[in-house]
């Protein structure tokens, strides 16, 4: 059997734990030669180092809970924290959590027993847990607290990583069914080709930009989509930018539209906006310096019209 036939059905046999199936795709990866393709394998076997690279789909909306004590040795254990409790700045930080670990944490996790609910945790910072510990219940402190993540999004994580693998190794089967038997480094397919097969089928057409606050030692991922406007405005609201100054994006954005210029990606009203949020800056009348403004803003703006 070829290859790419293995690992195939390794991909669909569930009963195949999915690090073989990703072991199968660093010998493929090495014989296509190809560096975006190894560059992803490796980091779903070891874990991913960089935060400003993690997919989409290892981004996790989880609720919280905690543990907590009052008067008289009473205590109330795994209750639940409302994000609202936190600071407004804050709450999208622990609203989600970022899965950076090796995939295999993460399996093995789907493997324990039917008596126990199989979901991860990851620990509050101890001085969050100091500043809210008396905010959350009456009468009552916060000792501990963490974030939940549930079965069935570390289940969606481990299938999401199959079903890409799947979708990748059938189009590179489409242009050459002997690619999985080629040599090393041999490039069996043009290097073109492979790339734009893993952007479609693995990397996706999402642009992953990080953000989160600096008061605390955790962040989350939003995502900017490709033509997506709900998208690019909860990406700019993480940065604090005003909802007045977010709805004269939109206005420029579809009246961009509606011109249907062809001469640049950027219409005239986005680019007019975009200056008069960077003297607004220079004025220090937004919640970021001029000297980051032009970085978040371009780079987000040029995410939602797909210019990477």
């Amino acid at each position: 059997m070829s290859l790419l036939r293995e690992i195939q059905d390794a991909a669909i046999d569930e009963k195949i734990d999915i690090s073989v199936v990703l072991r199968k795709c660093k010998v493929l990866a090495a014989r296509l030669g190809n560096a975006e393709f190894k560059k992803w394998v490796d980091q779903e076997l070891n874990g991913y180092k960089d935060q400003d690279v993690l997919p989409e789909y290892r981004v996790f909306e989880v609720f919280s809970k905690g543990h907590f004590v009052g008067p008289f040795g009473s205590e109330l254990r795994n209750g639940d924290i409302p994000i609202s409790c936190l600071p407004e700045k804050w709450r999208d930080n622990f609203r989600y959590t970022r899965a950076r670990e090796p995939i295999s944490s993460y399996s093995s996790l789907l493997k324990v027993s039917e008596t126990q609910d199989g979901s991860a945790m990851a620990q509050w910072p101890p001085e969050l847990v100091a500043y809210v510990g008396r905010k959350i219940y009456r009468g009552m402190n916060c000792i501990s607290a963490w974030q939940n993540i549930p079965k069935n999004a570390i289940a969606s994580l481990v299938d999401s990583v199959r079903n890409r693998i799947l979708n990748f190794v059938l189009e590179i089967e489409s242009q050459n069914p002997n690619a999985g038997e080629a040599p090393i480094d041999s490039s069996p397919i043009q290097q073109e080709k492979v790339t734009q097969i893993f952007n479609t089928h693995i990397s996706g057409n999402v642009h992953n930009l990080a953000s989160g606050s600096t008061d605390v030692s955790q962040y989350v991922q939003i995502s900017v989509v490709k033509n997506d406007l709900d998208s690019l405005l909860s990406y700019l609201r993480a940065y604090e930018i005003e909802e007045s100054d977010l709805n004269k994006l939109q206005t420029a954005i579809l009246s961009d539209e509606d011109e249907d210029s062809t001469d640049s990606a950027w219409g005239t009203n986005v680019t007019s906006w975009l200056s008069k949020m960077i003297k607004k800056a220079s004025k220090g009348a937004l919640n970021i310096g001029s000297s980051v403004v032009v970085s978040v803003l371009t780079k987000a703006i040029n995410s939602y019209y797909g210019l990477g």
